[in-house]
């Protein structure tokens, strides 16, 4: 995945903005004291709003989809459909001809854990690769336009939201949940991120204390857990809230994610030929995700339509946890709107 990114600095001169070479990742305001919180215990709740974002005016026009906008969300033909209670016309990223990816191949390859590689080990170099790659589709959003806001600002996406039936909250230093731009939560997340990756007690990088994980048909159980209580990370030296701590990190990049594709698809992925790397990277980060645990099947209802896609058009092998929480009869009803079924 290393490779995926490699043409986003020229696209990125060749658009309407001109970001700085020196500039770096925004800093907002964490909370009233300036202290950074945690986002545990998050809350999701719904929402009346609709799609937060719109193309700009100066950019090439969306192509037509081939999903109908007057499709019937409720009739006895899309009972698969209406459950998600999708807006009309439909997202564009549904529309299976720009749901497509540029890896490949099996993606399991990827993202199943090989089996001489302590677990501890697999999840941290995991949630390092993924917040990587969520980070370079940010600082896209975060770049600077000719009118010196960014395209994902508190105007045009004011709070944190997924579409129009979800929208999340972080805590401030009293544990209230509040409501913030987009633009700051995500600050918000990847400043918490980066400080539990780079904490050594959380993700330590000393060579002595990594280990390797045990056969389990040649070692006996009572030998591989040594009579104790055993836990994700345990032989490499990880803490026992590790897998709670990474757990929490998957489901802030989720989130991101979810928001980067209900209001920034378009523009500025779309505009910027780059649907394929962000459908690429997201595809891959929740078949690891639900390979690891680290992801559970609620967590996933805001994107569950594309998922349920990709199942369906064979993008998620049928031997992934992905494929097995997917709704198949939604995911071909999406191939069939599109005359692709």
């Amino acid at each position: 995945m290393s490779n995926l990114f490699s043409g986003i600095n020229a696209r990125l001169r060749g658009a309407s903005s001109k970001p700085s070479p020196n500039s770096k990742s925004p800093i907002s305001p964490t909370s009233e004291d300036g202290k950074l919180n945690s986002p545990g215990g998050l809350s999701q709740r719904s929402l009346s709003s609709s799609n937060l974002s719109s193309p700009s005016s100066k950019l090439p026009p969306v192509p037509a989809s081939p999903l109908p906008p007057t499709a019937n969300m409720t009739g006895s033909t899309d009972d698969e459909l209406a459950a998600y209670h999708l807006p009309k016309p439909l997202p564009l990223w549904l529309n299976p001809a720009y749901a497509k990816q540029i890896v490949k191949g099996n993606f399991m390859t990827l993202s199943r854990r090989p089996k001489a590689v302590e677990q501890g080990e697999w999840v941290a170099c995991q949630v390092v690769e993924h917040y990587r790659n969520l980070w370079n589709f940010v600082s896209i959003v975060y770049q600077k336009e000719e009118n010196g806001q960014s395209i994902c600002n508190p105007t045009t996406c004011p709070r944190m939201s997924a579409g129009g039936n979800h929208s999340y909250t972080w805590l401030n230093n009293r544990f209230e949940p509040i409501e913030l731009p987009a633009y700051e939560y995500m600050t918000l997340m990847q400043r918490w991120i980066s400080g539990k990756v780079d904490d050594e007690k959380v993700f330590p990088t000393n060579p002595a204390g990594v280990s390797f994980s045990q056969h389990q048909q040649l070692t006996p159980s009572a030998i591989a857990t040594d009579g104790f209580d055993e836990y994700i990370g345990k032989r490499s030296g990880f803490p026992k809230e590790f897998s709670t701590i990474c757990k929490t990190i998957f489901t802030q990049m989720f989130r991101v994610y979810a928001h980067l594709y209900w209001a920034h698809f378009v523009e500025p992925f779309y505009h910027l030929n780059l649907e394929k790397q962000l459908n690429s990277c997201f595809s891959h980060f929740v078949l690891a995700g639900m390979e690891m645990a680290m992801l559970t099947p609620q967590e996933l209802e805001p994107m569950q339509p594309l998922l349920d896609l990709w199942a369906a058009n064979g993008t998620f092998p049928p031997d992934s946890k992905a494929y097995e929480n997917a709704n198949l009869k939604a995911g071909n009803r999406l191939l069939q709107l599109a005359g692709m079924a």
